[in-house]
């Protein structure tokens, strides 16, 4: 991988970690939502719970991989560890392929971890100060009924997206959202997809899966994905201690 790349996904870390921080603690409502104006005001009250609630410990698989140039792949495991209000760690369980894979996971989870700490995610949320929203229709995610909306940013900036958002119906809590950046962060860039999945985990609505596919000039196409592989939440969690670690092998996950 050229220094061109790596500093592509280094430079998209930021949006991935913004669009982490729309992770709420789930509060169901049930309004009736019968216009594009009553759906994104319970949109924006559900995402306006903040942080989790519970604490965390869950295992997170990263894979990079190139189109063009299969050696460059690279799979890493970190441990992510919350716990509330806003503390968040983590660490590399094992790591495969290319070295320079486990550096970007690195500073992806380095963005994620600043990003909880600091508690603003006004950047990026789906509000309308950030976007334009048009009503698309309704289908279903995960067996879940959704209201699809239309993504249109408000200004180009490389941390929002194009796209769509799914909101479920009962909550209006956000289950997928998909889309290119508006604005690239990189000239390398021809375009960036990304897709970000999101579902309830013992009362805390997460980010369970990414996907950022890149188009980069000269080198061709790069995919850097995401998923959850276990999630656990701690009996009981002393707040003067540190954040829980699991100590689980990344095999017996997967075996799960």
């Amino acid at each position: 991988m050229t220094l061109r790349v790596k500093t592509l996904w280094l430079a998209i870390g930021g949006l991935i970690a913004g669009l982490c921080s729309l992770t709420v603690a789930e509060q169901p409502t049930s309004p009736e939502a019968t216009t594009l104006t009553s759906i994104v005001e319970a949109m924006q009250k559900a995402q306006s719970g903040g942080h989790p609630s519970n604490p965390y410990v869950l295992i997170r698989e990263y894979q990079l991989a190139s189109a063009n140039r299969p050696g460059s792949s690279s799979d890493v495991v970190a441990e992510v560890a919350f716990m509330p209000p806003s503390s968040k760690n983590y660490r590399i369980q094992t790591s495969a392929g290319n070295n320079r894979g486990e550096q970007i996971v690195r500073r992806l989870l380095e963005h994620e971890v600043q990003a909880t700490s600091d508690g603003a995610n006004s950047k990026t949320a789906l509000s309308p100060d950030n976007y334009s929203f048009s009503y698309v229709g309704e289908a279903t995610v995960d067996g879940q009924a959704c209201y699809v909306l239309g993504l249109k940013p408000t200004r180009k900036d490389d941390e929002l997206i194009s796209g769509q958002a799914w909101v479920d119906k009962s909550s209006f809590l956000v289950h997928r959202i998909e889309g290119d950046l508006v604005k690239s962060p990189s000239w390398w860039l021809k375009k960036v997809h990304v897709t970000l999945k999101f579902s309830d985990m013992s009362g805390n609505w997460l980010q369970t899966n990414m996907e950022a596919i890149a188009d980069v000039r000269i080198v061709g196409r790069h995919t850097l994905s995401s998923k959850v592989l276990d999630y656990r939440v701690p009996d009981t969690v002393a707040s003067t201690h540190p954040v829980p670690r699991l100590s689980a092998h990344p095999a017996k996950l997967r075996a799960r």
